[in-house]
């Protein structure tokens, strides 16, 4: 059987915590639910994962193979008895690469205030700096999530309550050498589209927003001066920053070589099988074969900054790893 790119869905971004309590609470407080929980103890690790299911949620109800914009928290046990271990959150030298994850908020302001009030850190407040329509919260890890308004800030300036139940989790951000490289890939191979590019030449650096159009189609216009994405979940943000792909000895960390933090985007696809055997005649380089190892139910395919995405089976579409 061929495989069928449009069904594609750009399932979840895992990221290593330290003590899942405190995490899991985090992203509970940002309105998410664990949608579900692996339990691996033979290995010493424990997957959650956590994702928007209000009746008002893009996936309400779906199984979690068959959602975008999931965070999948991985506990290595002991972890959060160890005063020393401390992952690396992808933003600071040298060990640049993954960015932050990104929700997208009713009430801007107010929303922001709420996180804040709860006593969590911010990286950047709306206050802080020129872009007064972002913030950064920081999660129990020091890893980034960035918030953005659904609507526009002037028609959120006088509201006080928030609403978690409208939230999406909107983007992943990673950081790339060479856009011209990583563009074709994630759209040629990967079979994802180019949604919007942000160029900030004054800066010196591009976005690229990538992802599964589905049955909405790429957005052709921005209501009030809002992302028009910010009603999404599942889009992948590739950040250049001119000038590194003349680089001959740069590059970006990946998160899984030492210190340890994101660890890989993952895509669901319609046929496991016949996804793997697509990317195998397209010579994709292989971290993970389906055939290597224990777990014969995911792959993983190296993209050309060497960050990994795992490929699993939408268990919606075709019943394969009994999850």
């Amino acid at each position: 059987m061929a495989t069928d790119l449009k069904s594609y869905k750009f399932n979840h971004s895992m990221i290593r915590v330290k003590d899942p309590k405190e995490s899991v609470k985090f992203y509970e407080y940002l309105g998410m639910k664990m949608i579900r929980k692996i339990e691996q103890p033979e290995a010493k690790f424990d997957l959650y994962f956590m994702g928007y299911d209000s009746p008002k949620a893009l996936s309400h109800a779906n199984h979690f193979s068959d959602r975008e914009g999931l965070i999948e928290l991985t506990h290595n046990y002991g972890t959060e008895n160890d005063p020393d271990y401390k992952i690396t959150n992808g933003n600071s030298e040298p060990f640049k690469g993954f960015g932050h994850t990104c929700i997208s908020v009713d009430n801007l302001q107010a929303a922001c205030q709420r996180i804040e009030d709860a006593g969590y850190k911010f990286q950047k407040k709306l206050s802080d700096g020129r872009m007064r329509h972002i913030a950064f919260a920081l999660d129990p890890d020091g890893y980034w999530v960035e918030i953005i308004g659904q609507n526009p800030m002037e028609k959120t300036e006088g509201i006080t309550t928030s609403d978690v139940q409208t939230y999406r989790m909107n983007h992943t951000m990673i950081r790339i050498k060479d856009p011209e490289k990583s563009l074709k890939f994630y759209k040629e191979v990967m079979g994802m589209e180019l949604m919007r590019t942000s160029e900030n030449a004054s800066s010196n650096f591009n976005l690229y927003f990538l992802g599964y159009p589905g049955e909405k189609g790429i957005p052709t216009a921005s209501a009030d001066g809002v992302n028009p994405l910010a009603d999404r979940e599942g889009l992948l943000e590739l950040t250049w920053n001119y000038g590194t792909e003349k680089d001959a000895s740069f590059k970006y960390h990946n998160g899984n070589d030492q210190p340890q933090g994101f660890g890989h985007i993952c895509v669901s696809v319609d046929d496991l099988d016949a996804a793997c055997k697509r990317f195998e005649e397209l010579g994709v380089n292989w971290k993970k074969r389906l055939t290597d190892g224990r777990m014969k139910n995911v792959a993983f395919v190296l993209d050309p900054d060497n960050y990994w995405i795992e490929v699993i089976q939408n268990e919606k579409l075709k019943g394969r790893a009994n999850w």
